[in-house]
């Protein structure tokens, strides 16, 4: 087995779609990669930045929460900074997510992956249909990681 380019409270830095650099954290990891549960932060970056120079980050200041898929952090597309100062897994945990059938029909879904493996899926449960929350169930490819933190910025 191939050891993996990040870790668990991994700093790096992705290319936004304009220009410049967004920063994220790899909160979780499935035990052989492939399938990530991260944050990606403000503010834009115009180069890549240290992981001295990148701020202090909480989990309030996230923009973006999501599982997501490694292949640019494995093929080096997105910059491995290094390990998140004081970096507490217990702050970091993976939430529930939400997977929804709209515009079909209204029915929504918790949905509950492995604390210590965001591609185990644990269990689903129905929500009212009123319901509203986040993160959306994904995962995420890479590209639209990228896409959505460049929009968001871009507001």
């Amino acid at each position: 087995m191939t050891k993996l380019p990040y870790r668990e409270g991994d700093l790096f830095a992705l290319p936004l779609r304009d220009s410049g650099f967004g920063i994220g954290l790899v909160a979780r990891s499935a035990p052989r990669g492939r399938i990530l549960f991260g944050f990606v932060f403000r503010p834009r970056y115009a180069q890549i930045p240290t992981i001295a120079q990148v701020r202090r980050y909480s989990r309030r200041d996230a923009i973006i929460s999501c599982r997501f898929g490694d292949l640019h952090l494995i093929d080096g597309t997105w910059h491995v900074l290094g390990a998140m100062p004081s970096w507490d897994r217990l702050e970091w945990t993976l939430p529930s997510f939400v997977r929804s059938e709209e515009p079909l029909a209204k029915r929504k879904w918790e949905v509950v992956y492995d604390d210590s493996d965001p591609s185990k899926l644990v269990q689903e449960g129905q929500l009212d249909d009123a319901a509203t929350c986040e993160p959306a169930n994904g995962p995420w490819g890479a590209g639209a990681v990228q896409t959505v933190l460049t929009k968001r910025l871009s507001q």
